[in-house]
């Protein structure tokens, strides 16, 4: 730390640490808030020192990554006399040509066309864009249309005055501590294009592109929230509201809305950690909204719409579980309707689970029987179940307050004087018995009809879909799911479903394959700032 002050600097620290001199010039010293030059020389010491301040995503996380920046030079600029060849620039990338291989200048630039920026392991194949269709399904049929930038209106889905259509985008837009801190993902990358600086023009143009009526985003870092991100959403007509994680997380969710299309009736926090429940020690947190469209002359029910990042750790699906059951307990409350019934809702999020997995079956299904299952096979996360141990029956202890039926337990049983010739009493501590059994069941509930945007796999291929890919995987983990009534319907993987009541499925941005993604070196890359996909989809409402 104490070489990386020096070369801020603009001082060199010899190997033993005693004394410290002027590296540059006057006037290259001016520059040394914005670079760092090791170069041959000499005294091995300073090159060696010196290269080991530079920064890769992960080390020194408060501290910015040292750049050039192009208010200090013209286009005509030379280095001054630090390297022996004096080699002058490609203006293209700022980047001296013939220096040796201990010699290095790192830059912040929009223009990177030296393929030896990257790790020798993932090679870039080619560049430009990635290319998603839209996928419109009217009339339960799906229809493959128009790629982006271009009209995407299906005429089969014009409007008519007894509806309400909307879009909703979920996006985990990768909090800048979290991809330093997990340096590793990222090997593949470039190092500029992970540069918040980099990366937040890009995912807000995404954002400004789609232009989604409910934004639903996780990994939402509280100060560039609080400094750039809502500022920027609200430029556009966005109201915004953000949970931040408890604990010392440095990031949370954020569900932001036009103001043209809702008006908000209700917000409802939900955090995960529970210190007085030894399971639930994790900082993971999710967000519930109650909206009520904005339409003349017509009534219409609320929407509820929750956004949530669940916990990651692949071995710890009992935590993950339990996360959902107080998500869903939530979401109940919030959506429950005086007749008795629930208002159309929109669950969207990182749930770090994939397709067909135990967690993702339940959310669809609306049931899951968990007994003998292993605690890292709730996600799907992990191939083997070797040496894990098995879920316990219940999961989560009965102080949570939340039943097997993934909904908030009222008192049932009011306090009574007791006697002995009080037949009410002898039926009130039965009810007390039954509840009591009720919670000791293996099987997981929740009253919601809720199926998923996506299909997960290509028809044609069998192919999975893929909605995150980074060094290490390339999977499904975030998803939207939405309230409707499901036909039973038979079919291969990536089959259709047909959809009635509720909220109707208008259209959906595709996914790619991991094959898809590596043609652009993954992610993130140049055009696409996260290691996550943008999941959008459009909804109507039926008056």
């Amino acid at each position: 730390m104490e070489a990386w002050r020096c070369v801020r600097r603009g001082y060199g620290r010899c190997v033993v640490g005693r004394g410290r001199y002027p590296m540059f010039s006057h006037h290259q010293k001016s520059l040394g808030r914005d670079w760092t030059t090791p170069w041959e020389n000499p005294q091995s010491c300073w090159n060696r020192h010196i290269s080991s301040c530079m920064r890769w995503p992960g080390h020194y996380s408060r501290a910015p990554y040292p750049y050039f920046s192009s208010r200090h030079f013209s286009l005509n600029w030379r280095p001054p006399c630090l390297f022996e060849s004096r080699t002058q620039f490609q203006y293209n990338n700022w980047r001296p040509d013939n220096l040796s291989q201990t010699s290095l200048i790192h830059l912040s630039s929009y223009i990177m066309n030296s393929e030896g920026d990257e790790p020798s392991s993932k090679r870039r194949k080619h560049q430009g864009m990635i290319k998603r269709n839209w996928e419109y399904i009217c009339n339960h049929k799906k229809e493959k249309t128009k790629i982006l930038g271009e009209e995407n209106v299906d005429p089969q889905c014009e409007d008519n005055e007894n509806k309400f259509d909307f879009s909703v985008m979920s996006y985990n837009i990768l909090a800048q501590d979290l991809l330093e801190d997990n340096s590793h993902l990222y090997r593949h990358c470039r190092r500029p294009v992970l540069h918040w600086s980099f990366r937040f023009p890009n995912i807000l143009k995404e954002i400004k592109h789609f232009d989604a009526d409910v934004l639903c985003l996780q990994e939402v870092q509280e100060d560039h929230y609080g400094t750039e991100i809502r500022p920027s959403l609200e430029s556009l007509g966005y109201h915004c509201e953000y949970k931040m994680r408890t604990g010392r997380k440095p990031d949370g969710c954020a569900i932001c809305f036009k103001h043209s299309k809702f008006s908000l009736l209700s917000v409802n926090p939900v955090e995960f950690f529970r210190p007085d429940i030894p399971l639930l020690d994790r900082d993971n947190i999710g967000l519930v909204l109650l909206l009520q469209p904005k339409i003349p002359c017509a009534a219409s029910p609320a929407i509820c719409v929750a956004n949530t990042h669940l916990l990651y750790n692949p071995r710890r699906g009992d935590i993950k579980l339990t996360q959902l059951a107080m998500l869903l307990a939530e979401i109940s409350s919030v959506a429950h309707q005086k007749d008795g019934s629930f208002c159309p809702i929109v669950m969207c999020g990182d749930f770090n689970s994939v397709p067909g997995s135990p967690l993702y079956s339940f959310i669809k299904e609306g049931k899951l029987n968990y007994e003998g299952l292993a605690i890292g096979k709730v996600s799907g996360q992990e191939q083997s179940s070797r040496g894990q141990r098995i879920l316990s029956i219940p999961i989560w202890p009965p102080n949570l307050g939340i039943s097997q039926n993934c909904v908030y337990e009222v008192q049932q049983v009011p306090k009574v004087e007791k006697t002995d010739s009080d037949p009410t009493q002898t039926q009130l501590e039965k009810t007390e018995v039954l509840v009591t059994a009720e919670k000791l069941s293996s099987n997981l509930q929740h009253h919601f009809s809720l199926s998923s945007v996506y299909s997960h796999f290509f028809p044609d291929t069998g192919i999975p879909e893929v909605t995150t890919c980074h060094s290490r995987s390339a999977i499904t983990v975030d998803y939207i799911f939405y309230s409707a009534e499901k036909e039973d319907v038979a079919g291969h993987p990536g089959a259709e479903v047909a959809l009635v009541g509720g909220l109707k499925l208008l259209a959906r941005l595709s996914l790619l394959t991991e094959q898809d993604l590596w043609t652009v070196n993954g992610l993130p890359n140049e055009n696409n700032s996260s290691d996550h996909l943008p999941l959008l989809a459009k909804f109507r409402l039926e008056l």
